[in-house]
């Protein structure tokens, strides 16, 4: 199989691959074998957990990359994590309908932070870039009814907080970001974009 990019995503979430398919990056899909759903994060630092994640999927990702194309794979490899925190609590995904109800509940009328946390990996030389960045969502009263027609759509699969900034805004509600809300939606672009031109990557 020939490589057509010099950057693996290692990440299969439609909202990351739309993101940097719209910041103009041409990307492999290597997505980790790592379910961060399994991990516990109580108790932990929840933009530490972040950042630690990101560098233990781009090592997956980095060694998968190695096993489909070898030395000729994609130079960069790029991976994410995100968690929201609520009261220095951090707020994992539902494990399923109840949790996202409950979860859901406990975030409206409230503001919460989201973390994401980044790493990009050289595989030429092991050089590796690890940062995060961090918003401020506020999501405002939605209602009952609405709330419980969300959690029955099951669209809170998957995503820490038991949502998707887009989404939902699209859906009519009331959230606003203190940040960027790519950030919220799991990859800010313009640092990923930056940390890669700075490491050598020219589109």
């Amino acid at each position: 199989m020939n490589v057509t990019a010099d950057i693996a995503l290692a990440s299969s979430s439609p909202r990351r691959t739309a993101i940097l398919s719209a910041a103009g990056v041409a990307f492999e899909v290597v997505a980790p074998a790592i379910d961060d759903a399994d991990l516990s994060t109580a108790g932990r630092d929840p933009a530490r957990v972040t950042m630690a994640l990101a560098w233990f999927k781009a090592r997956q990702s980095a060694a998968a990359v190695r096993a489909r194309w070898g030395a000729s794979g994609p130079r960069f490899v790029v991976a994410a994590d995100t968690l929201c925190e609520r009261e220095g609590a951090p707020v994992g995904k539902p494990l399923g309908a109840e949790d996202a109800r409950a979860m859901l509940r406990s975030l409206r009328g409230r503001p919460h932070r989201v973390h994401t946390g980044i790493c990009i990996l050289d595989r030429t030389d092991g050089a590796r870039r690890i940062f995060g960045d961090s918003a401020t969502v506020a999501l405002g009263d939605v209602a009952d009814e609405e709330l419980e027609r969300y959690v029955r759509s099951g669209e809170w699969a998957g995503k820490s907080g038991g949502y998707n900034y887009a989404d939902r805004a699209h859906a009519g509600w009331p959230l606003s970001c203190d940040g960027d809300p790519e950030t919220v939606m799991g990859l800010p672009s313009r640092l990923v974009v930056e940390a890669l031109r700075s490491m050598g990557w020219r589109a």
